[in-house]
């Protein structure tokens, strides 16, 4: 078999085939038995019709064109693996010519890794500065006020809401999601809703329904209801007392192995510590890995590119689902936008996160990063026996999990060598 490689723009590369009749026929002849072996001809058992006659029933197109297709597939894998060659991309291939007793040609067009020209990375990442991490008595004092409302005590309360009071209620809007029933609970006066919306509820109680119209701010996030008056019909469920606990030794030792509201003081304190820095961490592996990229040079592939806008486009629907709980058909409404334009204006974010992820896996390269199968294993299984107890494990793809257990692996050991060059 010959096989030449061609360097195309934009890493992408495209690999000649060309292999002899010799090499192509035990092809040819697996493509017969393969698409003969349901063909029924009289006097002939299926699976045992001779080549000649399959050739009349068949037609000797298809059989070629099978025999091309297991070719490919054996011949392709075979000779990126010999060249080194790393793909990105499924190959787009097209047969440049095909005939019994003749060579088989066929090319194959693929996207493939570029090569990154990284700058003096270890000193760069040497000049980034460690952050001294500090927990300010608020940080404590409001961790332990949230700790403290997650046991208070509810009443039922049969009497006009006012505020402080705890309460449920469902409520709808004709402009808000052509009507749609909501439902949603609050210390009545700390929900900070839209203007005027908690006001009106005070005074309501236990199954009492109330129907009135605010104007919301012209800087409201959701720009359908911005500066716009909006109507609304609300129904009070319930109205509640919350009470409290006292914050003192008694309520730290209910909680856990506290000996006093001081100890559990110290380990909100820790647990805060910790969250600081793992936030600073990741700010800090951001910072060194955007200064490194900033300085590489690479060519950078246009179907990464593609894949990454598709994943932060993703990211937006997520988002708007979630926070403005608006179909996503009606943000691009109000944005005046349409879904491709959308994605298109990813195109510098998606650049440059694809610039980051190319310069981490190179540093890695130059740095000798292995992870191994072992460390896929253990990984793989924690995240399996954490996922069993929601969810059916059946349902993971497995080897799909175990590649980006891998791939997470590897980026903490590239970050963690970056960070070792810090003085």
């Amino acid at each position: 078999m010959k096989v030449d490689f061609k360097k195309l723009p934009k890493s992408e590369m495209e690999i000649l085939f060309e292999v002899p009749w010799e090499e192509f026929k035990p092809y040819v002849d697996k493509a017969y038995s393969i698409l003969g072996k349901d063909i029924a001809v009289k006097g002939f058992r299926k699976g045992n019709v001779p080549q000649d006659i399959l050739e009349n029933e068949i037609g000797i197109g298809k059989i070629l064109e099978q025999a091309a297709d297991l070719t490919a597939k054996d011949k392709y894998p075979q000779a990126i693996h010999q060249e080194g060659i790393e793909p990105i991309s499924v190959p787009e291939v097209s047969i440049t010519k095909l005939a019994k007793g003749n060579s088989f040609e066929f090319k194959a067009k693929i996207c493939i890794m570029p090569n990154i020209i990284l700058p003096g990375y270890k000193s760069i990442a040497s000049k980034v500065e460690k952050k001294e991490i500090s927990i300010m008595d608020k940080d404590i004092d409001d961790a332990l006020k949230w700790v403290q409302q997650s046991r208070a005590v509810f009443t039922p309360l049969d009497r006009e809401s006012k505020k402080d009071d705890f309460v449920e209620i469902e409520y709808q809007s004709p402009q808000i999601e052509s009507n749609k029933l909501f439902n949603d609970k609050f210390i009545l006066g700390k929900a900070k809703l839209a203007p005027g919306f908690e006001e009106n509820l005070e005074g309501m109680k236990k199954d009492e329904q109330k129907e009135f119209s605010i104007i919301f701010p012209k800087e409201h996030n959701n720009k359908m209801l911005a500066g716009k008056n909006i109507a609304f019909k609300v129904k009070m469920k319930s109205v509640q007392k919350m009470e409290l606990p006292e914050l003192n030794n008694e309520f730290a030792g209910k909680l856990g192995k506290f000996k006093d509201l001081e100890s559990l003081k110290n380990s909100i304190k820790e647990n805060l510590r910790k969250e600081k820095e793992l936030e600073q961490k990741q700010k800090m592996r951001n910072e060194i890995l955007e200064k490194i990229a900033q300085d590489s040079k690479c060519e950078i592939p246009e179907n990464l590119v593609e894949n990454e806008k598709d994943n932060l486009l993703e990211d937006l629907k997520e988002r708007v689902d979630q926070g403005l709980k608006i179909p996503f058909k009606e943000y691009l409404v109000q944005i005046k936008k349409t879904e491709k334009e959308v994605k298109d204006s990813f195109n510098d974010a998606a650049e440059k996160r694809v610039k980051n992820f190319l310069t981490l896996r190179e540093i890695g390269k130059k740095e000798e990063i292995k992870v191994s199968k072992q460390e896929i294993e253990e990984e793989t299984n924690k995240t399996l026996k954490n996922y069993s107890a929601k969810h059916d494990v059946k349902k993971i793809d497995i080897e799909r999990l175990k590649d980006y257990t891998k791939s997470a692996i590897y980026n903490g050991k590239v970050f963690e060598r970056l960070e070792s060059f810090i003085k």
